[in-house]
């Protein structure tokens, strides 16, 4: 625990004290979209309550309909906290460097920080690979995603030889609005395929042991065993929690302590913010998301 708050200690002392405000009157967490509104403020509830119990403030859970609804707010001061994937914290630093710091990031239980894009279809399709995909409907989350669309973006072409613009390789490249909408979309038979995320770990008919697919089981929205998996990314690197670096330091500091501890002071609440399974969080620097920043500026 020593070497934990130390770290902690190291991830948050990044901003000069003239930059930083002296007190807040409220605290607002970002959640990314991914499911719907209602489940996110949900599954956040408990960290809502106990941050509010922490600071002694208003605070407030908000769920913009997009990523780039949590990134703007983060750049404009209106979010104070959030969990980002790794290429939605390249727009935000890529647009502002000093708008926030990363101080952790989700640990996986067998102690990896990384994750996948899963591409997937009903098994009814009879598709088995991307080889199979030529010309149907494939279905992207958010344009600010990583797995849900940059790091596919990136890696597919190379495997089909072709751009992922519509009528080109696929028939069709649909942007559903987020993970679970994507998983929603080819459960109901609305596209051939889809990718989402996934940790990669545990039994496929858990949906995995945390992500998306998980989540989608949890809440009843697809049955696994009418589901296949075609496609499967590189690894990725899991992205940050991360604060505005203008918050006080204190704030900063309790705020991250909280998170760091929350799979062990109440594991049923750290299960819906981790969306699984998962050992915690742990504490992350700006440096492991040097890869993404550089994929995202070749991407734009």
């Amino acid at each position: 625990m020593k070497t934990l708050l130390a770290a902690i200690v190291a991830t948050t002392a990044l901003v000069s004290p003239a930059l930083a405000e002296d007190k807040i009157t409220e605290f607002r967490i970002g959640v990314l979209g991914g499911e719907n509104a209602q489940d996110r403020m949900t599954s956040n509830e408990c960290l809502r309550v106990k941050t509010e119990e922490l600071l002694g403030v208003p605070t407030k859970v908000f769920t913009p309909a997009d990523y780039d609804g949590v990134i703007q707010g983060l750049l404009g001061g209106t979010i104070d906290v959030a969990w980002l994937g790794a290429s939605a914290y390249a727009k935000t630093y890529l647009t502002d460097p000093t708008a926030v710091e990363p101080v952790l990031v989700k640990v996986n239980m067998d102690g990896s920080y990384g994750y996948y894009a899963i591409g997937f279809t009903r098994k009814e399709t009879g598709i088995t690979s991307l080889a199979d995909m030529k010309g149907k409907t494939f279905g992207f989350g958010d344009p600010n995603s990583t797995s849900g669309y940059l790091i596919p973006s990136i890696e597919i072409p190379v495997e089909t030889g072709a751009s992922m613009d519509s009528g080109d390789y696929f028939g069709e490249v649909k942007f559903t609005g987020g993970h679970e909408q994507t998983i929603v979309a080819v459960a109901n038979g609305d596209i051939d395929a889809g990718v989402t995320w996934a940790d990669g770990q545990g039994a496929w008919e858990d949906g995995y042991n945390s992500g998306a697919l998980r989540k989608a089981v949890d809440a009843g929205l697809v049955d696994m065993n009418q589901i296949v998996e075609i496609w499967k990314s590189k690894p990725i690197p899991e992205g940050p929690v991360v604060l505005r670096q203008a918050l006080p330091e204190d704030v900063k500091l309790k705020v991250t302590g909280l998170w760091a501890s929350l799979k062990s002071i109440d594991p049923d609440c750290a299960y819906g913010v981790l969306q699984g399974e998962a050992l915690g969080f742990m504490p992350v620097t700006h440096d492991a998301y040097l890869s993404i920043i550089e994929a995202r500026k070749a991407a734009n």
